[in-house]
């Protein structure tokens, strides 16, 4: 049994995919899966790999780089059809933003003045579950912010598209980490090596798409 700690999106949209190929590179492992549905945040002690943004100088977890926080806002092909790209410097009118609720700041410090409230045209859908914003932003609900991590799968099959120009590259790293409080068995590093290999794939196929600058 190995356990992981994930957010809701990530396992739904990037893991629960490659179930099939998890299961035939590890035949013997069973998954236990601890979900988190908004911001990644907390300790992750009693598991065996999670995700996470850790500071530098964290001493707490064994790390490895899984993906830079990129952050791009996404629609469906059918919504930028009918809508039209999401013009950041203008009102938003009738455009609907999706967002995450403890992650409001985000549309609101880096998305320019359609995220301004006080003056946006745009309707707001406000979801405490990241995996429900993105099943939305995929239904054609609305444009919602893509976290790279989550949406590269999404991106690459285009069932997601970009919704306008912009992205931002915060210069931060999700990382796999493991608690240095318990020995790291065999079979996970085995299984942090795989989801790293995994994510590096599709960052390298969407480097032409997005124009990113990954080593």
């Amino acid at each position: 049994m190995v356990t992981l700690s994930l957010s809701s999106s990530l396992a739904t949209y990037w893991f629960v995919p490659r179930l099939g190929a998890f299961n035939t590179r590890f035949p013997d492992v069973d998954l236990r899966f601890e979900l988190i549905a908004g911001v990644l945040r907390g300790p992750a002690e009693n598991v065996d790999l999670a995700t996470r943004i850790l500071a530098d100088d964290d001493t707490h977890y064994h790390h490895w780089p899984f993906s830079p926080e990129v952050i791009v806002p996404v629609c469906s092909p059918a919504y930028l059809a009918a809508h039209g790209r999401l013009i950041h410097a203008g009102t938003g009118e009738g455009h609907v933003l999706l967002h995450l609720s403890d992650a409001k700041e985000q549309w609101l410090d880096a998305w320019g003045s359609v995220a301004d409230r006080k003056t946006s045209r745009a309707k707001w859908l406000e979801f405490s579950d990241y995996a429900v914003v993105l099943q939305a932003a995929m239904n054609g609900e609305g444009v919602a912010l893509g976290w790279l991590s989550n949406v590269s799968r999404a991106l690459l099959q285009g069932t997601l598209v970009p919704a306008s120009d912009r992205q931002i590259n915060t210069g931060r790293i999700h990382q796999l980490i493991a608690p240095r409080s318990r020995p790291v068995r065999p079979v996970v590093s085995d299984i942090q090596a795989w989801m790293i290999a995994e994510m590096q794939v599709e960052l390298k196929a969407l480097q032409p798409i997005l124009r990113l600058d990954i080593a």
